[in-house]
C-alpha cells in the first residue's frame, strides 16, 4: 500500500542519516542499517513488529474466510470440514535467536531474514512438536515458469545460514 511504502521510505531515510552519524559503511549502497539500540533501530523494529502483526492477522482472517466459504459451498460447518492450518511462518522479518557460532559458543543474535524465511532442523526447540522429526517445513512458491518446492531445515543450513532459506523460487541466498 502507499502508506506502507511511505513508512519504508521514511525508515530508509532515517537509517541513511544514522549511518552517516554513526560512521557505518556497507559494501552495497542499497543496504541501510542502524545500530539496534539507537532510536532509528528501535523505530525500525517497532515498525517491523507492527507489520508482522498485521500480516499474521491478515493470514488468520483469510484462513477464517476460506473455512466459511467451504462450509457454505458444502452446506456444513467449518468444524465439520475439519480444515486446519498446517503451518504458518513469517518471512522478511528480524527475530532475536540463539545460535551456535563457529568457535562453539552460543550467541544471542538479531537475525534479519530479508528475502528469506526460517528453516530450522529436526529436534530444534522452537519448532512445533508435529515437525520435530522432520524439521521445519518451508514452502517455496513457484511462478508460471518455475516449480514450487516443499523443503525442511537441516543442521547444515543451521550452521551456514542461521537456519534460513529463500522464500520464493526466484530468490537466492548469496
Amino acid at each position: 500500500s502507499i502508506k506502507s511504502n511511505k513508512n519504508i521510505l521514511d525508515a530508509l531515510v532515517a537509517m541513511e542519516k544514522a549511518m552517516k552519524r554513526d560512521q557505518i559503511q556497507t559494501n552495497d549502497r542499497q543496504l541501510a542499517c542502524a545500530l539496534i539500540h539507537s532510536e532509528e533501530g528501535q523505530d525500525y523494529l517497532k515498525g517491523m513488529c507492527a507489520a508482522a502483526n498485521y500480516a499474521w492477522v491478515n493470514r488468520s482472517s483469510m484462513t477464517f474466510l476460506a473455512r466459511q466459504a467451504f462450509a457454505r459451498c458444502f452446506n456444513t460447518t467449518p468444524d465439520d470440514l475439519d480444515m486446519h492450518l498446517i503451518y504458518d511462518v513469517s518471512h522478511n522479518i528480524a527475530k532475536i535467536e540463539e545460535h551456535m557460532m563457529s568457535d562453539g559458543k552460543q550467541k544471542t543474535l538479531l537475525v534479519h531474514r530479508k528475502g528469506a524465511t526460517r528453516a530450522f532442523p529436526p529436534h530444534h526447540p522452537l519448532i512445533p512438536v508435529d515437525y520435530q522429526l522432520t524439521g521445519q517445513p518451508v514452502l517455496i512458491g513457484g511462478t508460471m515458469g518455475t516449480c514450487s518446492y516443499v523443503l525442511t531445515g537441516t543442521e547444515q543450513g543451521m550452521k551456514e545460514t542461521f537456519g534460513s532459506t529463500c522464500h520464493g523460487a526466484v530468490s537466492n541466498i548469496k
